[in-house]
C-alpha cells in the first residue's frame, strides 16, 4: 500500500496506524482471495462499516494501489512497442481488478488476471498454469517479476523465468540477462 494512503484509510476508520495497518495485512490475503470488499472492510475497521464506506474506503485504497511509477510505465510502453507480450497477474480483489482495467495504461497488457476473479492467489501453483494456459505460452518462454519473493519462487517453481521487482532500472537488466531485451 502505497504510504501516503494508509495513514489517510487508518484515519477514516478511527484506529491507530499501527493497528490499522496490523488488521489490514492480516485480511489481506483472504481479500485477495475472496474479493468481499464490505466483509474486508468490516474485518479491517469492525461490524459498522456499511456498504457505503466499504465502497469509499476501497476507492481510497485502489488510489494508492494505482500510483504509477513514471519509469515502470515507460518501460511497459516500450516493451508494448516492441511486440513484448504483457500480461498483469495480481492478487487482488475483483474490485481493484476492474479499476485496473479502467485505467488507460491497461491497454499495453494483453492478458489481465487478479486473483479474487480465479479463486487462487500467488504463490500457488495453479495461478501460475491459469496464466499460462490464458496466453497459451511456455513457462520457460515468460518471465515473470513481482515485489514478493515468495511469488517469484512460485514462477519459478512453475517453471517460468522470474525475478524480484526492484525498480525499472533493474528490471530493464533483468530483461537484458534474461534475453527480453538487448543491451
Amino acid at each position: 500500500l502505497r504510504t501516503e494512503k494508509v495513514p489517510e484509510l487508518a484515519e477514516r476508520v478511527g484506529l491507530p496506524l499501527a493497528e490499522f495497518e496490523a488488521r489490514y495485512w492480516a485480511n489481506r490475503a483472504e481479500y485477495d482471495l475472496v474479493g468481499d470488499d464490505l466483509g474486508y472492510w468490516r474485518a479491517v475497521a469492525g461490524d459498522g462499516v456499511d456498504a457505503s464506506f466499504a465502497a469509499e474506503l476501497t476507492e481510497a485504497d485502489e488510489a494508492g494501489w494505482l500510483s504509477v511509477d513514471p519509469a515502470a510505465l515507460a518501460l511497459v510502453v516500450e516493451l508494448h512497442g516492441r511486440g513484448v507480450p504483457l500480461a498483469i497477474l495480481s492478487n487482488a480483489p475483483g474490485s481493484f481488478g476492474r479499476a485496473v482495467e479502467a485505467q488507460p495504461w491497461a491497454k499495453y497488457f494483453r492478458t489481465l488476471l487478479f486473483s479474487a476473479d480465479l479463486g487462487v492467489t500467488k504463490p500457488d501453483r495453479a495461478i501460475y498454469e491459469t496464466l499460462l494456459d490464458r496466453i497459451d505460452a511456455d513457462p520457460a518462454d515468460c518471465f515473470f517479476t513481482d515485489d514478493r519473493q515468495a511469488n517469484v519462487d512460485g514462477a519459478i517453481a512453475a517453471g517460468l523465468r522470474a525475478a524480484r521487482w526492484l525498480g525499472a532500472d533493474a528490471l530493464r537488466q533483468d530483461l537484458v540477462e534474461f534475453g527480453v531485451l538487448d543491451q
